[in-house]
């Protein structure tokens, strides 16, 4: 433990030899009749000079850097409101401050799904109610929840089975072609990956059977020959 001890208070000695002595951030020059400090940026020099006449001059020089940052002003979004309550528009607004340049806008953007429920609900009002349904139908979700329903939203003036058969036909004018579509080939993903298990089982099935017959051939076989076996050794015994 004293080793150790001994050892760090030699390397502590050296680095302390190593490190050089301090010296001042200013320097000073002094000359008879004249002395100059520079420290900081700041110059100072004097001078004295006693003649005929006695005359005395000083210079003395200042310099002074300063760098001030300060937070711009922040940019204020407008505020979008709609007038009345019978108004499917939603007020939106957005503003971006940098320390050079600060933007800021807004507009209103019209909600549909608001536009088509108040045109649904007026149809429906005067008495039109599958066209009701029809421009509620324009939703994809509407749609699908019609299609699960059984009930195929209408399409061509035909609705029911004539609706369902026409929009098989002409399937890219769903308004959900796109999940659709998905789902479809997901669909026929699934259906393969089963057709392939079914042909498997199918397989083992028949195999199995095989299998089995052969067992079954193979026992009756074995069978007829102890059946042979047993009437030879009774006709054996039989005569004497």
């Amino acid at each position: 433990m004293n080793y150790y001890f001994t050892g760090i208070l030699i390397i502590l000695l050296c680095l302390i030899a190593w490190i050089g002595p301090a010296y001042p951030g200013s320097t000073q020059t002094n000359t008879s009749g004249s002395n100059t400090a520079i420290e900081g940026g700041y110059t100072s020099s004097a001078t004295t000079t006693y003649e005929s006449g006695s005359t005395s001059s000083s210079t003395t020089t200042n310099t002074t850097n300063s760098d001030i940052r300060s937070a711009p002003p922040s940019a204020a979004a407008p505020s979008y409101n709609s007038m009345t309550q019978d108004v499917c528009a939603v007020g939106v607004s957005a503003g971006v401050q940098t320390f050079g340049i600060g933007l800021s806008g807004g507009k209103h953007v019209i909600d549909e799904n608001c536009e088509r429920l108040k045109l649904a609900r007026i149809l429906n009002d005067f008495g039109m109610k599958v066209a009701a349904v029809a421009i509620l139908c324009q939703d994809e979700r509407v749609f699908e929840s019609m299609i699960q329903a059984g009930t195929p939203c209408p399409i061509d003036g035909r609705i029911g089975k004539e609706a369902e058969a026409l929009w098989s036909k002409y399937d890219h004018e769903r308004p959900d072609y796109d999940l659709y579509v998905k789902r479809m080939k997901a669909r026929e993903k699934k259906e393969k990956a089963l057709a392939k298990k079914a042909a498997l089982i199918e397989k083992k099935r028949i195999e199995e059977e095989a299998r089995m017959t052969k067992e079954f051939e193979k026992a009756e076989k074995e069978a007829a020959k102890n059946e042979a076996k047993k009437k030879k050794i009774e006709n054996w015994k039989g005569p004497k």
